[in-house]
C-alpha cells in the first residue's frame, strides 16, 4: 500500500483533524452512466445515448451527500492506484471535503468500475471490481474514529461473528448513533434471523421490498411495526409513494408523498435519502420534517446523473425553494409544496454555492 503518485496526498493513518458527524465505510466505484438510450442494445449493434456522466459510486453516494449537507463525513474505503482511483480520491477529498484519513491507496489494484444504463424507468449495470486486498477492520484501524453517527453495513457485523464486535461497538458504547442498512439479498432467503443484527442499532432504512421481506409481512406499514419493534428510529422508503417512520425515542410517527420530479436517473437515491434523514436526527427535528427533507434531497438527486454529484447542497435546495416560490402565484401544487417544505426556509445558505454536477469527461486540465 503506498501513496504513490503526488496527486494522492495519504494523511497518517488513525489522524482525524476532528470529531466527525458521521463516519462511514464500504467500496467506491467510478461510475459511468447512460441515459437517454435511442434503442436497447442488441448483439453486433452500437447504440447511442442523450446523457452520460462520470462520478464516484458506491459508498460515495452517501459520502458525498452528507458532506454536501453540512455534516463533517469521514470515509474509509481502498482507492485503486490508477487513473479512475486518482480522479475519485482528488473529488471526494479536495471538491467535496470528506475526511479520506482512514482511506488507503492500494498499489497495482484495479479500481471498481460500473457502467450503468438507464432506460424503460429501470437501470441496467455492469461491474468490474477485484477483491481488495485489505480488510474493513485494517482500514478502520483498531479504533473507530470518533464521530456522533456511524453508518453500517450489516454484513460486516457477520463477518466479525467469528473475529469478535464489529468495529463500531465501541462508538455505539460510547453513545454514537448508529445507523444501518442490510442491502439486497441476492440469495433470495431473507433470513428474519439477519435483523438480530440490529440489536443496539438506532435506526435501521429499507425500502418497503426488503422490509416486507425480512419481516415476513405483506405491507409496507406491517413491516415498518415490525421493524420498530428492533430499532428507535424505523424507516421505510417506497419510492414515488414516499416514505414513513416510526421514532419510539421521540413517540413521533410520519408518513410523507414523494416530491414530483422529472427523473434522469436513479442511482443512489436511497443514499441521498439516508445521509439527509441522519442529518435531520443529528439536529434533533421533526420526524416528519426529517422525512420531507430526505424525500426531497432524494427527488433533487435523481435530476442528475448518479447519486454523489447528483446530491443537492444547501445552495441547491435555496435554488429549488425560490423557484417553487415564483410558481406559487399560479399553481396550487407550488403552493402546497412552499407550505410544506416552510421549516427550510430559516436553515437556507442562499449564498452557498450550487453543487459542482457529474460530466462526462473524468477530467480536464486546468
Amino acid at each position: 500500500m503506498t501513496g504513490g503518485d503526488e496527486l494522492f496526498e495519504v494523511p497518517a493513518p488513525g489522524v482525524e483533524a476532528q470529531k466527525l458527524d458521521l463516519f462511514l465505510t464500504g467500496s467506491v466505484f467510478f461510475d459511468i452512466v447512460f441515459t437517454g438510450l435511442h434503442s436497447d442494445p442488441t448483439p453486433g449493434t452500437e447504440v447511442m445515448a442523450d446523457g452520460m456522466g462520470s462520478l464516484p459510486g458506491g459508498v460515495a453516494n452517501m459520502a458525498v451527500a452528507a458532506a454536501r449537507l453540512g455534516l463533517r463525513t469521514g470515509l474509509a474505503s481502498g482507492f485503486g492506484d490508477d487513473a479512475y482511483g486518482q480522479w475519485n480520491w482528488r473529488l471526494l477529498g479536495e471538491q467535496e471535503g470528506i475526511d479520506l484519513s482512514r482511506s488507503r491507496v492500494i498499489e497495482g489494484w484495479h479500481s471498481p468500475v460500473t457502467v450503468s444504463i438507464n432506460a424503460h424507468g429501470d437501470r441496467s449495470m455492469v461491474t468490474h471490481t477485484d477483491e481488495l486486498p485489505i480488510t474493513t477492520r485494517e482500514l478502520v484501524g483498531p479504533t473507530a474514529p470518533d464521530a456522533r453517527a456511524y453508518f453500517v453495513d450489516l454484513a460486516d457485523a457477520a463477518a466479525y461473528e467469528s473475529e469478535g464486535e464489529p468495529w463500531w461497538a465501541v462508538g455505539q458504547r460510547n453513545g454514537a448513533l448508529i445507523f444501518a442498512d442490510l442491502g439486497w439479498d441476492d440469495s433470495g432467503a431473507w433470513d428474519a434471523r439477519t435483523l438480530d443484527r440490529l440489536d443496539g442499532c438506532h435506526s435501521f432504512l429499507p425500502n418497503h421490498v426488503e422490509a416486507m421481506a425480512y419481516t415476513r409481512t405483506d405491507s409496507p406499514e406491517a413491516a415498518l411495526r415490525e421493524l420498530a419493534k428492533r430499532v428507535p428510529l424505523a424507516v421505510v422508503t417506497m419510492g414515488a409513494d414516499g416514505a414513513m417512520a416510526i421514532d419510539s425515542s421521540t413517540g413521533e410517527e410520519a408518513r410523507v408523498p414523494s416530491v414530483p420530479v422529472a427523473m434522469l436517473d436513479a442511482t443512489g437515491a436511497g443514499d441521498v435519502f439516508a445521509a439527509a434523514m441522519i442529518t435531520g436526527t443529528l439536529r434533533a427535528w421533526p420526524l416528519s420534517d426529517r422525512l420531507s427533507f430526505a424525500t426531497l434531497c432524494a427527488a433533487l438527486a435523481v435530476q442528475h446523473f448518479g447519486g454523489s454529484l447528483g446530491s443537492p447542497g444547501w445552495g441547491d435546495l435555496a435554488a429549488w425553494r425560490d423557484e417553487v416560490l415564483g410558481n406559487s402565484r399560479d399553481d396550487e401544487a407550488s403552493r402546497e409544496l412552499i407550505e410544506r417544505f416552510d421549516f427550510i426556509d430559516c436553515l437556507l445558505q442562499r449564498d452557498a454555492p450550487v453543487a459542482r454536477r457529474a460530466r462526462a469527461t473524468i477530467d480536464f486540465t486546468h
